[in-house]
């Protein structure tokens, strides 16, 4: 009985693997060579930087907050973090990525160091109450706590987020106006799974303060998925009617794109999944976001993560190719943070994209992102 099992877990390699190397017949596939050969292709001539040069912290470059981090974490003192978010725009999407970024420092400092980790935090609690920055970054940090230290379903993770979910109507009081405390209650209505109403009640808040955050529809989209509160309708529904309300010049033409790969199946069996019609428009419409977006969009580099990982299995090199010349040095994103080594994943796909590319005549010289 194992070897029968073992045979078909075999076949099922076969079948995902070789959607990568079934071209070396007509001449446009990759073709594995020996390392340090002429005709292998090298990431690093296109200025890509090696694997362990990645940094798996953000998805994209923000070098404020990565220098007031640094500060934060080797001084234990945070008035730099709270000048920081003093000092960024409620509404934006940049404040809800730096309180992600501030909550989910101290939650891995706690991971590493339990009982003193993340001590600054504490301080910035009990030093400066009324500080709304500091009261946005505790509740999320309780959200992220209950996600890595506990099992969901649990009492522990229950009684955090509720926890979390009276921290963020405190912050709520403290920032009026601002959506993200509102969006981290997103994340404690999945995890408690509140109702349908009860979560149109919390994203109507959001929508009536921040009506194109993208950041708020990923965290949204996540509820309606089939994995938790919703289903593959729900989620498409979602992201379709988001979509077509989106302005011109806004991610949320994406998000389709986002709720296809919340439903990828584990293992595609289909050779050219990749290439059915439903990937290709959720892809097209990721393309034309990207393109239309201002180039200094916080949410750009998420999309353009997620579009690589499709590019790649769809084999469209090129356009992988210049989506990776965006992001290369950043893997903070989906869908590499899933992986418990979020930069060796990220670098498998890059390679694959380069390897690609050069077998159907690219090279660095011709790159055009």
């Amino acid at each position: 009985m194992e070897i029968l099992w073992f045979l078909m877990l075999a076949a099922l390699l076969v079948v995902v693997v070789s959607s990568f190397v079934r071209r070396r017949r007509s001449g446009v596939g990759i073709r594995q060579v020996a390392p340090g050969s002429p005709d292998a292709a090298d990431p690093e001539a296109y200025g890509f930087l090696r694997q362990e040069e990645q940094d798996v912290r953000m998805p994209g470059p923000d070098r404020d907050l990565l220098d007031v981090l640094d500060v934060v974490q080797a001084t234990q003192e945070w008035r730099a973090a709270s000048q920081l978010l003093a000092g960024t725009e409620k509404e934006g999407e940049l404040r809800w990525q730096r309180v992600q970024a501030f909550a989910g420092a101290a939650s891995l400092e706690l991971q590493q160091k339990p009982g003193v980790g993340g001590a600054w935090l504490r301080a910035w609690r009990t030093d400066s109450p009324k500080d709304p920055g500091g009261a946005e970054v505790h509740a999320e940090f309780l959200v992220q706590q209950a996600w890595r230290s506990s099992s969901t379903g649990t009492d522990e993770f229950r009684i955090i987020l509720e926890e979390a979910k009276k921290a963020s109507e405190e912050a709520a009081l403290l920032a009026p106006g601002d959506p993200v405390p509102y969006i981290t209650q997103l994340a404690v209505a999945r995890g408690l799974g509140y109702s349908h109403e009860e979560f149109d009640q919390v994203w109507a808040k959001i929508i009536d303060r921040a009506p194109q955050h993208m950041g708020a529809h990923l965290a949204a989209l996540h509820y309606w998925c089939e994995k938790w509160h919703g289903s593959r309708e729900d989620a498409d529904r979602f992201a379709t009617a988001s979509a077509a309300r989106a302005p011109q010049g806004s991610l949320l033409a994406a998000l389709p794109l986002f709720a296809v790969y919340e439903h990828l199946p584990d293992v595609v069996l289909v050779q050219d999944f990749f290439r059915t019609e439903v990937v290709r428009k959720a892809m097209e419409g990721a393309l034309y976001a990207v393109h239309s977006a201002r180039p200094d969009d916080p949410m750009l580099a998420h999309v353009r993560h997620l579009l690589v990982l499709f590019l790649v299995r769809a084999e469209r090199w090129a356009e992988a190719m210049n989506q990776l010349v965006h992001v290369d040095g950043h893997v903070g994103a989906l869908p590499w943070t899933l992986n418990g080594d979020p930069a060796a994943e990220y670098t498998v796909y890059r390679n694959l994209a380069v390897a690609g590319y050069e077998a159907n005549g690219g090279s660095p010289a011709t790159l055009r992102p």
